[in-house]
């Protein structure tokens, strides 16, 4: 039977479909789907104008007027992972911060103020919280994005700022089953594995996703990872692995990540990995970032991406492959996260009071003392701060090119900023005296890490500076190491706009109280 052309099993398709577009108004192709039955949009950083307040707000509304029951998501977590604030970074503070400091009712409100911001952009769905216990300190994607390293930890703060955000009437998505915390693979870039039996899984990852559906959490996002124990099917397109996840009392929408990121895209193909993900029992399938940033670096447009999916579904409902049944499932699932969304429209918006994120900050950071301070004596006659930045790349798991930290310096003091990264399979030792050669020997320099964990090149390109510039210091935007660096460390725990600001506050800040400053 031939359903490509029918049209209501073409509206039940576009219900399942939740693409990605490009620009910051709705290109025509996307209004026209939304109003033949497409679920929504999702947001990423490009679709933003950091210059125009209001612009977020009338382009939701661009799309409601073409579908009232749009799902609008953003990928908002807070702290290092932002696209309402991709321009500066987040203003909030993020996962590995709140855990620090552990105090639920704070999270709470984190979760509310998320709630109030995604509201006031017009968006209705926020794709977090991070379920992920972050049990690899290794993990390149997961990391300071996760509450923590124990399932303890990770389900009290899931639970609190899921109840947050959807207190704030904001459907909230916990991420990203069944847990991407013990990873060494980036899923954007490959397909990772988790090597464990089925007992570990459940003790160690599961019990965040088990709290985020007693926390009455309306959508839950899959990750794109093979579970050996499970079969060899990522858990996106794996049956058996969706079934655990209704297993634990879920029954709202299971979201899948990206179908453009690579563990997919590579290995499967968008198009064939939405069929077996519908096959599989998801309900919304997300199809990506089309942006110059996304996982596919712009190499097709936001329509191509967007029919390559809904052809190979309407194909596969022609040749057998799916049923209709399949997707009136999943469609079914939608339109209940769509009512959702109806419902928490009519919950009064948050006021956002009560929450000093900076404070939280300055709670969660890691700062070292005694012998292994911070040595202000070379930021007293220095003639300026240099932030070296040995980073792979701005930010972990998020499409953005925003470095809060050589703002917030400069903010305070003379501050340039040099990049060296990446830095994997280049002579380390000879890049960074090259790159020390250029930074004149009167400035301070502050090198700026996420990956040190032994062996890594980062730990390795800091032996250099220790040896180079004795005096310098050091600041860690990711998980900290297991053993201390050669030169003293401030932990940040994250990536974000307040996180840089007191950091750098608390370097320059205590070199002035201490009598002295960059000249």
């Amino acid at each position: 039977m031939n359903h490509s052309t029918d049209p209501a099993v073409r509206a039940l398709v576009a219900g399942t479909l939740w693409p990605g577009f490009s620009g910051r108004s709705a290109p025509d192709w996307l209004l026209r789907e939304l109003d033949a039955g497409l679920a929504g949009a999702v947001y990423f950083g490009h679709n933003i104008d950091a210059a125009e307040p209001e612009q977020p707000a009338a382009l939701s509304r661009q799309l409601k007027n073409a579908r009232a029951s749009a799902l609008i998501g953003v990928d908002e977590e807070g702290g290092t992972v932002t696209r309402l604030e991709a321009a500066h970074g987040s203003t909030l503070p993020g996962a590995a911060q709140l855990g620090r400091v552990d105090d639920v009712a704070v999270t709470r409100l984190v979760g509310n103020e998320l709630a109030r911001r995604v509201r006031a952009a017009g968006a209705n769905v926020v794709l977090a919280p991070v379920a992920d216990v972050n049990t690899n300190p290794r993990n390149p994607v997961i990391g300071v994005r996760s509450f923590g390293s124990t399932p303890g930890l990770v389900s009290r703060h899931v639970a609190a700022i899921t109840d947050g955000i959807q207190a704030g009437g904001v459907a909230a998505c916990a991420k990203h089953f069944p847990g991407h915390g013990d990873t060494v693979v980036d899923s954007h870039h490959g397909l990772p594995r988790v090597e464990l039996d089925r007992a570990t899984l459940a003790a160690d990852h599961l019990p965040p996703f088990a709290a985020a559906v007693e926390a009455g959490i309306a959508a839950v996002m899959t990750s794109h990872v093979v579970v050996p124990a499970f079969g060899e099917l990522p858990a996106t397109l794996n049956p058996e692995l969706l079934r655990t996840l209704r297993e634990l009392g879920f029954g709202g929408a299971i979201v899948t990540d990206a179908l453009d990121m690579a563990a997919i895209r590579a290995e499967f193909g968008a198009g064939r990995g939405a069929v077996l993900a519908l096959k599989a029992g998801a309900d919304l399938l997300c199809i990506g970032n089309p942006s110059d940033l996304g996982p596919k670096r712009g190499r097709t447009d936001d329509l191509a991406d967007y029919l390559e999916v809904r052809d190979a579904v309407l194909a596969a409902l022609d040749d057998g492959e799916l049923s209709v049944a399949d997707i009136e499932r999943a469609a079914r699932s939608v339109a209940g996260l769509a009512e959702w969304v109806a419902a928490g429209d009519r919950v009064p918006a948050p006021q956002g009071a009560g929450l000093d994120g900076a404070a939280v900050v300055r709670s969660a950071i890691r700062v070292p003392e005694g012998d292994a301070g911070i040595p202000l004596d070379g930021l007293h006659d220095a003639g300026g701060v240099t932030v070296l930045d040995l980073r792979d790349r701005a930010t972990i798991a998020v499409a953005s090119t925003a470095d809060p930290f050589t703002e917030a310096f400069r903010a305070l003091a003379p501050c340039e900023r040099v990049g060296v990264g990446p830095l994997p399979g280049r002579d380390v030792v000879g890049v960074l005296a090259d790159a020390l050669a250029h930074i004149p020997v009167d400035r301070f320099v502050v090198a700026l890490v996420d990956a040190v964990q032994p062996g890594s090149p980062q730990r390795r390109a800091l032996k250099v500076l220790a040896a180079a510039r004795p005096g310098s210091i050091v600041v860690n935007a990711g998980m900290p190491a297991d053993e201390p660096l050669a030169v003293p460390t401030i932990d940040a725990f994250g990536v974000s706009r307040v996180t840089a600001g007191v950091v750098a506050d608390l370097v320059v800040g205590r070199s002035a109280m201490a009598g002295g400053g960059p000249r």
